[in-house]
Formats: C-alpha cells, structure tokens, sequence
C-alpha cells in the first residue's frame, strides 16, 4: 500500500486542478528507493514537456497534468491526465509493486480523462495524448 498522506500532494492537485492557476503538472516520487511513502517532487506550467525533463529513468513516478488542445478555433478543452512512470532503468521490486499502488494514487489524483502509461519519454509526446483525449471525450469534428 502507498502512502500519498502528505499535505502537499492534494495542496499540488488543487491547484492543477483550479483554472485560475498556471501550475498545470504536478510529479510525485517515492521518498526512497525502499520507501512506500510518496512526496511531491515538483510542479510546472510548461506542459507534458516540462513534465518528462523531470522525470528520472531509474524511478517509478506518478504525475498528473492538465492538457489544453481545441478542436478548432471556438473550441478549446482541457482534460487531465494521470501519468505512471515506469523508467526503463527502475528496479525489479519498485515496478512489482506500481500496480497495488496505481491505486493507492488514483484516491488522491482521482479525476482524469485518461491513463498514461509510460516507459519512454516519448510516451509523452502532446500529440498522441491529445487524439486520446479526444477520443475520450465524445465530441471530435475532425474524424480522429
């Protein structure tokens, strides 16, 4: 079981969350490598590629980030994304346990359009999660 009890991390949701802030990425990470406690490691407001120069390729990281995109010029939507990291250099013992915890995280971080499971930075490219979100989403008038 994770523990996502810091006050920090529903603090960093909030404000991901509000419309009015410009912080639209929070990243989570575990305190250590033996540790099953999570903390908040950073926030951003420059995106899904801010958010991957963030991310360690020996770490499991959880984050959640805010996506703007339109569907033509009247149309701008924003959804919200939860990221699970699994780096390609993580350790055998951290990537058993992601699973139990995914769970753990999705009561804190719990409203998003979409999970993003990413191995490789180019997981995280904006366009593919955008036809994701878009797909999700219902309504798409350009035929994705």
């Amino acid at each position: 079981m994770a523990n996502v009890s810091d006050a920090a991390i529903v603090e960093a949701y909030g404000k991901v969350r509000d419309d009015k802030n410009e912080t639209n990425w929070l990243l989570l990470d575990y305190e250590s490598e033996r540790s099953d406690k999570l903390k908040l490691t950073s926030t951003g407001t420059g995106g899904l590629s801010e958010l991957k120069d963030n991310l360690d390729d020996s770490k499991a990281s959880y984050a959640y980030a805010r996506v703007k995109y339109s569907n033509d010029k009247q149309s701008v939507r924003e959804k919200f994304i939860l990221v699970v990291w699994i780096g390609p250099n993580c350790k055998v013992m951290r990537k058993a346990k992601i699973s139990v915890h995914t769970a753990d995280v999705k009561e804190v971080l719990r409203v998003f359009s979409i999970e993003v499971a990413a191995k490789e930075k180019d997981d995280l490219k904006e366009e593919p999660i955008v036809i994701r979100l878009r797909k999700a989403g219902g309504a798409s008038y350009d035929g994705v």
